[in-house]
C-alpha cells in the first residue's frame, strides 16, 4: 500500500485543484491539540521521528496518479499535475519526548501548498495517535511510583502498526520492557513475557506446566499462577523454583481476582518458601488508576504490565487534533468557525521554568529565561540533523517531567497548566479577525444588494 495514497481523499482533490490554479506559493500549516481530554494534566510529543521518516520518502508515482483517478473517479489524464510530487518543504517542530500543552504547535509545516496539504491525514494520524498513547503510557509510570511497568499491549491495539507505535512511546516515557519481540529488537529495550492460561489447561497439571517450562529456557522464570486456585498455584510454583533452585529473579504474575490480596497472600506463601527474591508481577486491565490503587494498598507488587488500556487510551483514546493553514504566500489567515478558532501566522513557544508557556510568533525575540520548544528539524524535504533517539527522547522527557507542577502530574483530577499568549501574537489575531470580518460582510452586502436588484 502506498503512503502517498494513505491519505483522505479530499487531499488529493485540493491539491489537484492548487496545482490547476497555480496555487504553489509556500503555506505553513500548524498542527495542534486545542483541548486537553478529560483527566489530563500534560501530554507528552510523540510520533516526530515517523513523521519525518515518511516525509523525506513522500512521492506521488504513476501508479499513485492512477489510483487516485480512480477514487476520484476521473481520467488519468486529470492527475497527472500530482506525478512527481514529493515534499520539499521545511518542518518545524517539538522534539519528542518533551512535554506540551493544548494550543501549542506540535509542528509546523511550510512548503508549497499542494505539498503541505497532502500530506495532512498522515501527519494527523501519527502524531495524535502517539501522542494520545505516550501520554497515557506516562502517567501509568507515575502511578507506580518507581516500580517498573512492562507494555503487554500488542495483542489488544487497534492493528500491528499501531502495537509497534505503543511499545516505542512507552518505552520513551519509561516502560522497563515489552512483550512486542519486534518492538523489542527493533529498539533494543528488553523482551518481557510468561506464559498463556491456554498453556497451564494444555498439561491440565500447574507442576507439570511450571517444570517443563523452566526446564525448557535458562535463568530466571516467571510463572502465571491465578489459572485455578491462585494461592494453590504460587505454593506449586515455589516448589517448582526450590527443586530447580532457580528462585533468584524470577516471579510469579496474578492476572485476575483481588489483585492486592492475592499479591499479599503469595508474598507471605512466597517468603515462608524461602523465596523472599522472587518477585510479584500483576496484569488484568490495568492503567494508571488501577495501579495508583494498587500502590496507594501497600500490596507487595514489584511490576505492573499494562495492556488493552494503555495501548489504547480506552478512557481518552484521541484527541481533538487540528492541522490548520496559518499562513499563505506570507500573509497570516485564520479560521473563524464557531469553537474552532484558530490563531493566524507562524508560531513559536516559549518556555521558562515550570512549564511556564507562551504562545508567540515565530519571529518574536526570545525574552531571557526562556527557551523556544518548536526546532527546525527539516529544511528542503530533508533532515537538518541524524534520526532523533528514545534515549535522548527519555531525557528530555524527564527533564520537562520534573519540572512539570505537582498538580498537572497528579493521577486523579490534575490541573494542567494553561499557556499564555504573547501580545503580538494577540494583536495579529484580532487584526486578521477583524479584516476577514469586513470582508465577510462587505460581500454578504453586496450579494443582497445584488439580489434585490439595486445599484
Amino acid at each position: 500500500m502506498s503512503q502517498a495514497t494513505t491519505t483522505d481523499l479530499y487531499e488529493a482533490s485540493m491539491a489537484l485543484v492548487y496545482l490547476r490554479e497555480d496555487m504553489t506559493k509556500d503555506a505553513t500549516f500548524s498542527l495542534f491539540v486545542r483541548d486537553l481530554p478529560p483527566g489530563r494534566g500534560f501530554l507528552v510529543s510523540a510520533g516526530l521521528e515517523p513523521v519525518l521518516d515518511f516525509l523525506a520518502d513522500f512521492r506521488v508515482t504513476p501508479d499513485d496518479a492512477r489510483d487516485f483517478a480512480t477514487a476520484l473517479g476521473c481520467d488519468r489524464h486529470d492527475v497527472q499535475p500530482l506525478i512527481g510530487l514529493g515534499f520539499e518543504g521545511e518542518v518545524r517542530a517539538v522534539p519528542e519526548g518533551r512535554i506540551v500543552l493544548p494550543g501549542e504547535p506540535l509542528l509546523e509545516v511550510t512548503a508549497p501548498l499542494p505539498q503541505a496539504q497532502l500530506v495532512e491525514t498522515w501527519l494527523l494520524s501519527q502524531v495524535s495517535h502517539q501522542t494520545t498513547v505516550a501520554s497515557k503510557a506516562a502517567r501509568s509510570v507515575l502511578a507506580a511510583d518507581g516500580h517498573p511497568v512492562i507494555d503487554f499491549s500488542l495483542r489488544r491495539t487497534h492493528g500491528a502498526e499501531a502495537g509497534m507505535q505503543a511499545a516505542r512511546v512507552s518505552t520513551m516515557v519509561g516502560f522497563a520492557g515489552t512483550s512486542n519481540v519486534a518492538a523489542a529488537l527493533r529498539w533494543k529495550v528488553r523482551a518481557s513475557g510468561t506464559m498463556a492460561h491456554s498453556y497451564i489447561e494444555a498439561f491440565g497439571d500447574e507442576d507439570a506446566a511450571f517444570m517443563a517450562f523452566a526446564q525448557s529456557r535458562p535463568g530466571p522464570v516467571t510463572f502465571l499462577v491465578d489459572t485455578y486456585d491462585t494461592p494453590e498455584g504460587v505454593i506449586t510454583a515455589a516448589h517448582v523454583l526450590n527443586t530447580l533452585q532457580r528462585g533468584s529473579g524470577s516471579a510469579i504474575r496474578i492476572d485476575s481476582g483481588d489483585l492486592a490480596d492475592l499479591a499479599r497472600q503469595s508474598r507471605v506463601i512466597l517468603d515462608e518458601a524461602d523465596l523472599r527474591d522472587v518477585g510479584i508481577i500483576v496484569s488484568g486491565g490495568l492503567d494508571e488508576y488501577g495501579i495508583d490503587h494498587l500502590v496507594r494498598s501497600g500490596a507487595p507488587i514489584d511490576v505492573y504490565a499494562v495492556g488493552t488500556k494503555v495501548g489504547t487510551s480506552s478512557d481518552a483514546p484521541y484527541l481533538d487534533s487540528a492541522y490548520k493553514l496559518v499562513e499563505y504566500d506570507g500573509e497570516p489567515v485564520m479560521k473563524l468557525s464557531a469553537a474552532k478558532v484558530t490563531a493566524p501566522g507562524r508560531k513559536q513557544v516559549m518556555r521558562a521554568d515550570g512549564v511556564d508557556d507562551v504562545i508567540a510568533l515565530a519571529d518574536e525575540r526570545l525574552p531571557e529565561g526562556r527557551e523556544p520548544l518548536l526546532r527546525r528539524v527539516m529544511s528542503a524535504g530533508r533532515r537538518t540533523g541524524a534520526p532523533d533517539t528514545l534515549v535522548a527522547a527519555h531525557d528530555r522527557y524527564l527533564r520537562d517531567l520534573g519540572a512539570l507542577p505537582q498538580q498537572a502530574r497528579r493521577v486523579r483530577d490534575p490541573v494542567p497548566p494553561v499557556p499564555g499568549v504573547s501580545s503580538r501574537l494577540a494583536r495579529l489575531t484580532d487584526e486578521v479577525r477583524r479584516h476577514l470580518e469586513e470582508g465577510v460582510e462587505g460581500r454578504a452586502k453586496r450579494r443582497r444588494a445584488a439580489i434585490a436588484g439595486l445599484p
